[in-house]
């Protein structure tokens, strides 16, 4: 199992929208797990859960990708897209 990792903080005006986005994305997307930091609310991380090394740089793309059905989620992101950080992880 790979790990698609993305990471990124929301401003608090947004927040209210931010998590209406985000639980219908969940609900169609069920390999993907969304956290929020507790030491730093407006901090997300998502999880997502990926068969294989090249399905996991698939999801990374499309979370990274100008077009992506997420890209509405970046205007909302604490200091504009380049803030948002998504890497890949396989097992140890």
């Amino acid at each position: 199992m790979y790990i698609c990792f993305v990471e990124y903080k929301i401003d608090e005006e947004y927040m209210e929208t931010y998590r209406a986005f985000m639980k219908e994305k969940q609900e169609a997307h069920s390999n993907m797990h969304i956290y929020e930091g507790t030491d730093q609310p407006g901090l997300f991380v998502e999880l997502w859960q990926a068969a294989s090394e090249a399905e996991a740089q698939r999801i990374k793309e499309e979370r990274c990708n100008e077009r992506s059905s997420f890209m509405a989620a970046r205007d909302w992101i604490s200091g504009g897209s380049s803030r948002l950080h998504a890497w890949v992880f396989k097992p140890f």
